[in-house]
C-alpha cells in the first residue's frame, strides 16, 4: 500500500466514524443473578394462573433480584415497606428490602446502583425510596398512564397512591430515567422487554450471564405452571399478549430453566444455592 492509498484510506476511515457509520459497541457484560425472598403470603393459585381451581392454595414468594455486574448491582423491582401494606396483607417471615439485601448478599442499600421497576404494583415498586442511590428505571408509558405531574393516580389498577407520589418525588429529584418501549438495553447486559400485559407497560429483562440470557419475568409470569402449561396470568389486560410475552421469554433465554417466574417459591427449589431464602440462577 502506498503512502498516498493509506492516507486517503484513513479519511475515509475517519469519515464513515463522523458519519455514525461506523460504530464501536461495549461488550455486554456478563452479570451475577441472584433471588432474594423478602415475604411469603397464602394466595389462591386462580389468581395466578388463568383457569386454575380458586381452592388451592400456595405460598407465593415476595421476591426482588439482585444483578452484579460490570461495576453496578441493580435491582429488578425493590418490594414493599409501608405500613398500610404490612397491616392488609400481614406477610409471613417479612424481611424490608434493603435488610434482606444485606443479611443474603452483604450489599447495603446505598451501595444500588440502579432499579428496574417491571411494574407499578406496590409489591414491586413501594421499597424504591430505600435505596437512596439508585437510578430508577421504569417504561415511559408505565409511568404516565399511572401518575400525573403532581404525583396523582390517572388510573386505578397500576401505582398506589403513596407511591404515585413517591415516583413524581424521585422525577423531580432526577432519579427517574424512562425506558422507551421494547427491547431497550438499559446497561451492556441488560435488556428491557415489554409486552406481558399485567399492567398497561409492565416489562421484564433478559440478562446476560456466564450460563447465557436470563430472562427475569417478574409477574408477566407468576408461577413456573404459567410456563409450563401455557397459561396466561390471571391478572393481565391481555391474556393473549401474555402469552405471546410468555412464548418469547422461553425464546430469548438459554433454555426454558432461565425463565424464572415473579411469585414460585419453586424457584429456591430449582436454584437451592446458598440457601436461606437467596437462591443464584445459574
Amino acid at each position: 500500500m502506498t503512502r498516498k492509498t493509506a492516507w486517503l484510506l484513513a479519511l475515509v476511515l475517519a469519515g464513515a466514524i463522523l458519519a455514525g457509520r461506523l460504530v464501536t459497541t461495549q461488550p455486554a457484560a456478563n452479570f451475577e443473578v441472584y433471588a432474594i425472598r423478602f415475604a411469603d403470603v397464602p394466595y389462591s393459585v386462580g389468581s395466578l394462573v388463568a383457569g386454575a381451581d380458586r381452592s388451592r392454595m400456595i405460598d407465593i414468594a415476595f421476591t426482588m433480584w439482585v444483578m452484579k455486574g460490570a461495576g453496578r448491582t441493580v435491582l429488578l423491582d425493590a418490594g414493599f415497606y409501608r405500613d398500610k401494606f404490612m397491616a392488609r396483607w400481614q406477610p409471613q417471615h417479612y424481611s424490608r428490602p434493603s435488610d434482606a439485601l444485606k443479611a443474603g448478599l452483604g450489599i447495603d442499600a446505598a451501595q444500588v446502583t440502579d432499579i428496574v421497576v417491571s411494574h407499578s404494583h406496590w409489591d414491586h415498586a413501594d421499597g424504591a425510596d430505600l435505596f437512596p442511590n439508585a437510578t430508577i428505571w421504569i417504561q415511559r408509558e408505565e409511568y404516565d398512564h399511572y401518575v400525573g405531574p403532581n404525583g396523582e393516580v390517572l388510573h386505578n389498577g397500576g401505582a398506589d397512591a403513596d407511591d404515585a407520589k413517591m415516583f413524581a418525588a424521585l422525577k423531580a429529584a432526577g432519579r427517574i430515567k424512562f425506558v422507551e418501549g421494547d427491547a431497550q438495553q438499559i446497561l451492556p447486559g441488560l435488556t428491557a422487554y415489554t409486552g406481558g400485559k399485567h399492567t398497561f407497560a409492565s416489562q421484564y429483562l433478559g440478562v446476560q450471564t456466564r450460563s447465557g440470557i436470563v430472562v427475569l419475568a417478574s409477574d408477566n409470569a407468576y408461577l413456573y405452571e404459567n410456563l409450563e402449561r401455557h397459561l396466561a396470568i390471571a391478572q393481565t389486560l391481555d391474556a393473549e399478549s401474555n402469552l405471546a410475552a410468555q412464548a418469547r421469554m422461553l425464546k430469548l433465554a438459554a433454555s426454558p430453566r432461565f425463565v424464572i417466574p415473579g411469585h414460585d417459591p419453586a424457584v429456591f427449589e430449582r436454584f437451592p444455592k446458598p440457601g436461606s431464602g437467596v437462591a443464584r440462577i445459574e
